[in-house]
């Protein structure tokens, strides 16, 4: 089983789901996505994986948010995705992912359900 999590060590939230996933036997893949962040594909992939909309995974309270006029409701699908591949730090965190299966761990525990 390889299993990733895209994490943050500055967020609470991402350490706790980190904490969560060794407690249960698991050592995940690290990626410090605010680093190296995800492609456009790959996050297109997770969105599928989580059943979710672009602006569903977005970060809405960031200062990049509003600066990059991504509460504009007109803009498709593409152009969020495209902006979360360029500035990383507008995607919710943390995310695991496992095979074909991903979650938000918010709260932390949710990802269990995808072991």
């Amino acid at each position: 089983m390889t299993v990733t999590i895209w994490h943050n060590p500055r967020c609470s939230k991402s350490r706790k789901t980190l904490a969560l996933l060794e407690e249960n036997g698991v050592a995940p893949t690290v990626q410090l996505y605010l680093d190296d962040g995800p492609s456009a594909e790959e996050i297109t992939r997770v969105l599928t994986m989580l059943g979710m909309e672009p602006r569903d995974l977005m970060r809405s309270g960031e200062a990049e948010y509003s600066e990059q006029g991504l509460d504009d409701s007109s803009l498709e699908a593409a152009t969020l995705v495209a902006a979360m591949a360029a500035t990383p730090k507008l995607i919710e965190r943390p995310v695991v992912i496992n095979g074909d299966k991903a979650a938000v761990g918010r709260p932390p525990e949710s990802v269990l359900e995808i072991l």
